[in-house]
């Protein structure tokens, strides 16, 4: 059985490495926090002082990341991966970064015999916990087969999207659709209390037709409730838009939707809302309409 390696043990990292070790993998751990290290040591996994002590005992090492200089510091840095690693490890790295750093990281890594792999996911929080993530998977495709075990302990959907920042690339285009159907839900919820309507009415009328989306079966009702802790933190959201738009401006693609739904984020932590869930973009239209949304599940 594959000898496994976590570093970054966030609100995403962290359930995802105990995946693993109910999968059965032993596990080895790292993260700059030293109380998630010490919660799964005391749940059977092996702490790591560096990513360096990590790369240097296992066969796969998972990075979770916040951002491309988090990643290629674990990566490439001082004590990093690269100082541990030998011949034969894969680095899998299911941060969200720059396809372009994605690539960097994989040529640097090559040249010193160790595979890599972008992998981010979809799916938040609850998804990670669940083992239910989309993960969509950039690299070598022998690789990525060998490493699909490791996969399936973690996700449900996973593709494998093409070669070395495919990946990422794909994790873009993911966050396209997902801003701007939350975007959009919450324009609705907003106009709709606006009117006075029944919110909770509106949106079981429209979800059952071609409005449907994951934003309206998911976030909605969260909304409604008020339940605004993440899930998936707003300013990670606004970082990875900042992402999609330099990917945009790096292929000559024009983004002016994703762009205005990005302001709206930079308005949300421009309020101080930054750690809350994606979804309270809503309260950023609130505000602008000087309404707040709630429904019947109140």
């Amino acid at each position: 059985m594959k000898r496994v390696g976590f570093i970054g043990l966030g609100l995403m990292g962290k359930p995802m490495a105990r995946n693993l070790m109910k999968a059965g993998y032993p596990l080895t751990v790292h993260s700059r926090s030293r109380g998630p290290v010490d919660e799964l040591a005391a749940e059977g996994a092996a702490p790591a002082d560096s990513p360096k002590a990590v790369a240097e005992g296992v066969d796969v090492v998972f990075t979770c990341l916040p951002d491309s200089p988090d990643v290629e510091q674990v990566v490439l840095g001082p004590h990093g991966i690269i100082e541990g690693g030998r011949s034969g490890l894969t680095v899998i790295d299911m941060s969200t970064i720059a396809p372009a750093a994605a690539v960097h990281i994989a040529a640097e890594l090559a040249k010193r015999g160790i595979h890599c792999l972008d992998a981010p996911v979809s799916g938040g929080d609850i998804g990670a916990q669940q083992g239910t993530l989309s993960i969509m998977v950039g690299g070598d495709a022998a690789v990525f087969q060998d490493c699909l075990d490791l996969f399936q302990a973690l996700g449900k959907n996973i593709v494998h999207v093409g070669a070395n920042g495919a990946g990422q690339v794909a994790k873009a285009c993911n966050q396209i659709v997902v801003v701007g159907t939350m975007a959009a839900m919450s324009e609705a919820l907003v106009l709709a209390t606006k009117a006075g309507a029944d919110v909770t009415r509106i949106i079981e009328a429209i979800r059952g037709g071609a409005a449907r989306c994951w934003a309206l079966d998911v976030k909605a009702p969260r909304i409604l409730r008020r339940e605004l802790e993440p899930g998936f933190k707003a300013y990670m959201q606004y970082k990875d838009l900042n992402i999609v738009l330099d990917a945009g401006k790096t292929y000559q693609v024009p983004l002016p939707v994703t762009g205005t739904v990005r302001e709206l984020y930079s308005a949300l932590m421009a309020a101080g809302r930054g750690d809350l869930d994606n979804s309270a973009i809503v309260t950023v239209l609130e505000d602008l309409a000087r309404v707040q949304v709630r429904g019947d599940e109140t």
